[in-house]
């Protein structure tokens, strides 16, 4: 039992399930449960991919809870066309794997967040990778939360690059730009992993290859999985070469700060006009004792290292 515990907060697809083999893999803290989010698929069928990841790597033990199934202000959800070409309609590159001994769980993902980090308080570090409509429930349903919560460290938001889905906005704010707007400005303290460190983080299929010569079957299954992900990048980011390790980058930060340089910055989230959805300094808060930090550099070769050292070492099991 590691003292320190980690929840992710997930929106399951490619990204996202390497980002749960990390933290699975990951010596030194104990994952000890994963809420649903939508995003890359609806918030079920993301649920039912953490389920499946999880019991690929032999951690049935890890609960899943749903999490709010669309954003604070819509009634609905749909996934985008380009989520589905990149992640492939299930989510997980089409790939097949065996249904779930474990059920999802009957709390709601929101409930779970807040007593987890009134049972674990600093010892706690919460990891969403998708929007961020739950954890802004979770802070309007208890705003005791904001100073109770060891961190969170997140995947979305560009500072320093443009966005991914506008000139500005990077996917997981763009979804949800009022919650994004509520967790940024509050009390919490943040480190925002965004497009500015993970496109510089790139796996190739060198490294699919490795786990496919484990010839286990998560050795396997991730290769195929990454694979998929790795040609949908051939065709919207080629310039790359390879897929960017958005989701588990953000988790091996929240484990070790050292991976990448931060700058201190109190930010907001732009929630209307063109650039909705733009991540960027606060300028009312601009002299006040910040909480919030950015990742605008990155030491790529030690964090790939540990993220091969981790994956590859948990794959051999299963």
């Amino acid at each position: 039992m590691a003292k320190r515990k980690m929840i992710l907060d997930l929106d399951t697809g490619i990204d996202d399930a390497m980002a749960i083999a990390y933290a699975v893999g990951a010596p030194d803290v104990d994952l000890i449960g994963i809420i649903s989010s939508y995003g890359n698929v609806v918030v079920e069928q993301a649920g039912y991919n953490s389920l499946q990841i999880l019991e690929l790597l032999g951690a049935t033990d890890v609960p899943v809870f749903l999490g709010e199934p669309h954003s604070s202000t819509t009634e609905h959800f749909d996934v985008m066309a380009i989520s589905q070409q990149i992640h492939g309609k299930n989510g997980i590159g089409e790939v097949s794997l065996p249904a779930p001994t474990r059920q999802l769980e009957t709390q709601s993902g929101v409930d779970f967040l807040i007593d987890a980090v009134h049972q674990y308080g600093a010892d706690l570090t919460l990891v969403p990778t998708g929007p961020l409509t739950n954890l802004a429930a979770a802070l309007q349903k208890a705003p005791d939360i904001a100073t109770t919560i060891g961190n969170v460290t997140l995947m979305g938001g560009a500072l320093t690059v443009p966005g991914n889905v506008s000139h500005f906005a990077e996917a997981n704010i763009n979804q949800d730009a009022e919650a994004a707007n509520a967790v940024f400005t509050s009390a919490m303290p943040l480190t925002m992993v965004g497009l500015d460190v993970t496109l510089r983080t790139l796996l190739t299929t060198k490294e699919t290859g490795q786990w496919r010569d484990l010839k286990t079957t998560a050795g396997e299954k991730f290769a195929d999985i990454v694979d998929y992900y790795i040609d949908a990048y051939k065709v919207t980011s080629p310039h790359l070469h390879g897929c960017a390790l958005h989701d588990p980058l953000a988790v091996g930060v929240a484990l070790d700060p050292s991976f990448v340089t931060t700058f201190d910055l109190d930010m907001f989230v732009q929630a209307s006009g063109e650039d909705y959805g733009r991540t960027i300094g606060d300028p009312a808060r601009l002299n006040e004792p910040t909480t919030d930090k950015v990742a605008i550099n990155v030491d790529t070769e030690r964090y790939l290292k540990t993220f091969m050292d981790y994956l590859t070492t948990l794959f051999k099991a299963h």
